[in-house]
């Protein structure tokens, strides 16, 4: 056969299976415009057809694949293209996605981050392609959780890269997910930017336009979380925005959380507001919404029921205090699975622990195991560590006592309280964990949070998870997307080397210096402490220290302003463009690094006025980097941090 031209044989007519060969055709003649591709449709292999690459499933292809547990739900692929003919496979439609985009990598393809920008796609002819993989992603739930600032285009594009990065899943929280559309659209942080309108249905459009491109794609759809406790009851729960109490029913009040001897919202946020589960009224209510929702969405393949938010909000009431939180938890779980069950519906449901629901149920269990998933949120942990340094716990766990909690920081004492949930509960299982949500902003060379992201992902197997939800902003790519290609590599490859995969992340990003900015980047983070605490809610040591030497670290980025510059001189395309982002972050971390020293020295008018520096900084560069930076997620961090009104 002519080695300009290649036949695809499409195994099938299924959506991910035609959506996998469309961008095979696609990006083959982005490299070379004068090849020739022709595509057949085929139900099943035919040994008729000859020097064809067979793209879908087979039972001929699937006793070549790797053994997983669970082939509709474990990724594996097998590719074996030699002289222009083979076959690339997967256990399920979404695995033949990944392993096209696999096999694209394998010719020189490279997808760095979201979004055009992030493509190398090499321009040389594809003369006899040969590639040989069989793997097995190794671990199970590989995603994304929505958060942050977005614009439609910024989550279509996460769940665009999520296949292309070997990632799987994608969460949407809230019934109709608002606050994420609305920090942007609404520019409330930056006041250079224009109010766009923006409607409840603007919203739920949105929302179906992206779900369809998660279809398309065959990739698992996570849906809702938080909101049941709001939703059926008339409040809204699409925010975390103060409700109004005037405007609650009696018949809903009655439905609320009892609090100091009180049924109001809890400090006037209904998302925040805990219900009083003793009330099988109110597990009804919620439990019929849910087996409601799950009838008309069908294509939601794991529904979160998660209480409300927040901590120490717990109903008082006699009734409720006669069990703890997750016993009430567990029992609804359990109504909910039988009228999951009776409607016929085999929608898996994803149960949290997380702050009061870390203590483990004393008397209720999960009757049908195999209908849910264990999500297990650390929200509290501190960050600069990593799991299998804390894999042993001595002490014995605080009681449970209602309302009057602290929240573990020490990832012993999380991991403790996930041991005895695992004692009860053997089931399916993943990590939500938060490294890219608000600790990434205390690491401005993002080595140290890209190295302790890969090792926590490493070390899954051994706390028992079975993956991650990466609960993240979607522009978490400043100055740098290696943290996030870090967690996708260590998820899809448990083994993989930290060293060779930052090496050729940095070499394609930035060209032939990348070595050099990884030096650069590396002796930034090494210089700054704040990366090794709390990320989320008690802050510790709030004065520092926060960096081993300022002078040392702005001497690092002063001295590596003639590498920049010389490669902005020379370099040319995308290349370019990263290296203009560096100069950018250059001038970002010296203003980073003034707010902490002022903060340090307890110079509260000069770090007030170095943050406002900062943030204005990004505000008018915003729709410069908006592909890669959130400058609201920037204002909330600083805001907790400082203590500021921002």
């Amino acid at each position: 056969m002519n080695y300009r031209r290649i036949r695809i044989a499409q195994l099938g007519d299924g959506k991910v299976t035609s959506f996998a060969v469309s961008e095979l055709k696609k990006y083959l003649k982005q490299m070379d415009s004068g090849i020739v591709i022709d595509i057949l449709q085929l139900a099943q292999m035919d040994e008729a057809f000859h020097q064809v690459i067979w793209v879908g499933r087979d039972e001929k292809l699937a006793a070549r694949l790797p053994k997983v547990p669970e082939p509709a739900l474990d990724d594996a692929i097998g590719i074996e293209v030699k002289e222009g003919a083979g076959y690339i496979t997967g256990t399920n439609d979404r695995s033949v996605l990944i392993a096209v985009y696999r096999f694209l990598k394998e010719l020189g393809c490279v997808w760095l981050r979201p979004g055009k920008g992030g493509e190398r796609i090499p321009a040389r002819p594809v003369e006899n392609p040969e590639v040989s993989v069989s793997e097995a992603a190794s671990y199970r739930h590989r995603g994304v959780c929505i958060e942050g600032a977005d614009t439609y285009e910024n989550i279509a594009d996460m769940i665009d890269y999520l296949p292309k990065a070997g990632m799987n899943e994608y969460f949407i929280q809230f019934l109709v997910p608002g606050e994420f559309f609305e920090r942007w659209y609404g520019h409330d942080s930056n006041p250079y930017l224009e109010k766009e309108p923006l409607t409840r249905q603007d919203v739920a459009a949105m929302t179906v336009s992206l779900e369809n491109e998660i279809a398309r794609r065959g990739i698992g759809y996570h849906k809702t979380g938080h909101g049941w406790t709001c939703e059926p009851f008339g409040l809204d729960g699409s925010s975390w925005s103060a409700g109004s109490a005037e405007a609650i029913s009696e018949e809903t009040r009655a439905c609320l959380a009892q609090i100091d001897g009180k049924r109001d919202l809890w400090k006037g946020v209904p998302l925040n507001t805990n219900l009083c589960y003793s009330s099988q009224t109110v597990r009804d209510r919620m439990t019929d919404a849910i087996t409601a929702y799950c009838k008309k969405n069908p294509h939601v393949n794991a529904l979160h029921f998660w209480l409300a938010d927040g901590r120490n909000n717990h109903c008082e009431c006699e009734a409720c205090r006669k069990k703890r939180p997750s016993d009430w938890y567990v029992r609804m779980l359990n109504e909910l699975d039988e009228k999951l069950t009776a409607a016929g519906l085999d929608t898996k449901v994803v149960f949290l622990i997380y702050v009061d629901l870390l203590w483990e149920p004393e008397e209720e269990r999960l009757q049908n195991p195999d209908r849910f998933i264990l999500m297990f949120a650390p929200i509290s942990r501190r960050y600069g560590q990593n799991y299998s340094d804390f894999l042993a716990y001595d002490e014995a766990l605080p009681p449970y006592q209602r309302n009057q909690l602290t929240v573990p920081k020490s990832l012993d004492q999380n991991l403790e309280h996930l041991r005895r949930w695992q004692a009860i509960f053997d089931g399916d299982s993943f990590d939500y964990d938060y490294h890219l949500m608000w600790a990434h902003i205390s690491d401005p060379g993002y080595e140290k949070c890209a190295q302790n992201l890969c090792q926590d992902m490493k070390d899954l197997h051994k706390i028992g998870i079975n993956g991650m939800v990466s609960c993240q902003i979607q522009r978490a790519f400043f100055p740098t997307a290696l943290p996030f290609n870090m967690m996708a590599a260590a998820l899809w490859d448990e083994t993989c080397d930290y060293d060779a995969v930052s090496k050729a992340y940095y070499e394609n990003t930035f060209g032939q210096d990348g070595v050099r900015v990884q030096t650069y980047l590396k002796e930034i983070s090494d210089l700054m402490l704040i990366y090794n605490g709390p990320a989320f809610g008690d802050l510790e040591n709030e004065y520092g220290p926060f960096c081993k030497d300022y002078a040392a670290v702005r001497k690092v980025i002063a001295d590596f302003q003639a590498v920049i510059a010389d490669n902005l001189a020379h370099q040319a395309g995308a290349c370019r463009k990263e290296w203009e982002v560096l100069q950018f972050h250059a001038a970002y971390a010296s203003l980073f690094i003034t707010c902490f020293e002022h903060r340090e020295r307890r110079e509260s008018e000069a770090c007030e006025q170095a943050v406002h520096e900062l943030l204005d900084l990004v505000n008018r560069n915003e729709m410069k980097i908006q592909g890669i930076m959130d400058g609201d997620n920037l204002r909330t961090i600083f805001r907790r941090r400082f203590k500021m009104e921002l």
